[in-house]
């Protein structure tokens, strides 16, 4: 059940941000972040990033307070550096390493112990961070353009830690990290000393926190334990909602049929009192003493069942209020009519070739910078590759014992798709067109279905209205992913194979479970490359294949 934090670290006090065209992405929170380590999480678009950004100081509340201490770190969701930036300036010690190693090297000009200060281990000190991080001592005299996305986050991250300030901020950082380094990451966490709040979609890091803080309808709510704690209580909270909704909406239905029946019965009564009236049976001192009665009480009648009614229909929406009617898109994947037996693609590293066939789930996993990505690339660059064998590349399905996998005389492409008809999601959800608008995008990928049509099939995306007529350039993170995947979903002839590099690195937990449920249900082939181990467990993987050291081979 929600909790209230321990000794608070961040308060926040009717706290309000809108964008300069008047678009609100806080309004009024209140709240507390405690010490030690916090998970926060929430759906696209609820303001996680936003918050992160106003308890650093990155950006100014429109109103309201954010109250914490001044010495706060922040890593952002995406880490854009300059390549020939070195990485002791990433960690924010360039000026006072390269005076001490001045000194050392006999320059004793005043400046340089000026700049070292107190920081005379300054070199001993960045080693012990970045070996933690899992990174060599040479990386402190490496550029930033000589290390992978991956080694670069983590290097910010040990930046951090040798700055060691009081609260630490990051947003989403397994988003390029394989799966060696998210579990050196999950060391750094788990030793963490001070406040750290973690905005992810990664359940294994979110397991590692103390508290669960939610941003959900503008409310932050704090929940004593990790995700799947804050999970099972949210799971067993909107059932008991959605049972009261279900026992107050029954309840209403019953003081309507009441109240019905109790105008039946006044209406009954008038009717008798007027023939008897009119028959004269009665005196007509009685007969106005028996009106005036009846009057009385059918109004009495009228007001007790108006009165339960009304409350039985506030019951209700106290009970609708508990039940969450989040938004969520909707894909439903059309059928390609991919047959068991049709070959779809080939994967070689020059040694062995492996096919996807039919509507097989395979997973390309590796090491970052194993050239997961290039392989795509290269697959999705040969699309239009025929689907029959010249006289120079043999066949990757003739006459082996296992079908997967054979010994090649000769060297194909890479990669190769044998259909035309190929999806392609890439990592940094390029390939849209930013000046047009998101119902021009779309319409590129399905050129025969109507205006109307496509727009009704944007709206399961939650692109409605005004916003499929804006241009893409103008869209948030959230917004424009969902542009690419209803461009990649929605094409015209639909796709026999899906390539997906890291599709869940923008996506929140809700829509991470979606995109698995149309997965699951599409007929196609897929190719993944994921380091999210709990989404490709959710696949129903066939083949998983992994490339290291240019060299492929099945996990």
């Amino acid at each position: 059940m929600p909790t209230a934090a321990r000794t608070s670290a961040v308060v926040f006090d009717r706290l309000s941000f809108h964008w300069p065209d008047g678009t609100p992405a806080l309004d009024g929170l209140s709240g507390a972040i405690g010490e030690g380590r916090t998970g926060l999480v929430g759906r696209n678009g609820s303001g996680k990033s936003t918050l992160l950004r106003l308890i650093s100081g990155d950006l100014m509340s429109t109103s309201g307070t954010v109250t914490a201490v001044d010495d706060v770190a922040r890593l952002p969701q995406q880490l854009t550096l300059d390549t020939t930036r070195p990485v002791a300036d990433l960690l924010g010690i360039r000026e006072p390493l390269t005076a001490a190693r001045a000194i050392e090297s006999g320059d004793v000009d005043p400046r340089h112990f000026d700049a070292v200060g107190d920081a005379w281990d300054v070199e001993a000190r960045a080693h012990v961070v970045l070996a933690e991080a899992g990174l060599p001592p040479d990386t402190l005299d490496r550029t930033v353009g000589e290390l992978s996305g991956g080694e670069a986050v983590l290097a910010a991250i040990a930046g951090i830690r040798l700055r060691a300030p009081e609260i630490t901020l990051l947003d989403e950082p397994t988003n390029n990290l394989d799966r060696g380094a998210r579990e050196r990451l999950a060391r750094l966490v788990t030793a963490w000393r001070g406040t750290l709040v973690v905005v992810s979609h990664d359940v294994g890091l979110l397991e590692l926190m103390d508290d669960t803080a939610e941003l959900h309808d503008g409310t932050l709510t704090v929940f004593g334990g990790p995700y799947s704690s804050w999970r099972a209580w949210l799971d067993a909270e909107q059932g008991a909602a959605r049972q009261a909704e279900a026992t107050a909406a029954s309840a209403l239905r019953r003081e309507r049929r009441q109240r019905i029946e109790a105008e039946t019965t006044i209406a009954r009564r008038r009717a008798y009192g007027r023939r008897a009236e009119l028959e004269r049976r009665v005196p007509k001192i009685v007969a106005g003493a028996r009106k005036r009665s009846a009057q009385e009480s059918a109004g009495r009648l009228r007001v007790e069942s108006a009165v339960k009614e009304s409350q039985a229909r506030a019951a209700l929406d106290a009970a609708e209020r508990r039940v969450r009617d989040d938004a969520g898109i909707r894909i439903d994947l059309p059928d390609p009519g991919v047959a068991a037996s049709r070959r779809i693609a080939s994967l070689t590293d020059g040694e062995r070739t492996w096919t996807i066939q039919g509507p097989e789930r395979v997973a390309l996993i590796g090491p970052n910078g194993a050239g997961k990505t290039t392989l795509l690339e290269r697959l999705v660059a040969n699309s239009s590759y025929p689907d029959r064998q010249s006289a120079d590349t043999p066949d990757p399905g003739a006459d082996r014992p296992d079908r997967r996998s054979c010994r090649q005389s000769r060297s194909p492409l890479p990669a190769v798709s044998h259909t035309a008809q190929v999806g392609y999601l890439p990592q940094r959800v390029d390939g849209l067109a930013d000046d047009a608008s998101v119902l021009e995008n779309v319409r590129m990928a399905a050129p025969g279905v109507p205006p109307a049509e496509v727009r009704n099939r944007l709206a399961r995306f939650l692109l409605r209205g005004a916003t499929v007529e804006r241009p893409v350039s103008t869209l948030s993170g959230g917004e424009r992913f969902r542009v690419a995947l209803a461009r990649l979903l929605l094409a015209d002839p639909a796709p026999q194979l899906l390539v997906l590099d890291e599709p869940t690195n923008n996506l929140d937990l809700d829509t991470v479970d979606q995109l698995v449920d149309a997965l699951s249900a599409y007929r196609g082939a897929v190719l993944v490359v994921s380091h999210d181990d709990a989404f490709l467990a959710r696949l129903d993987i066939d083949l998983t294949l992994e490339l290291r050291d240019g060299m492929i081979a099945q996990r």
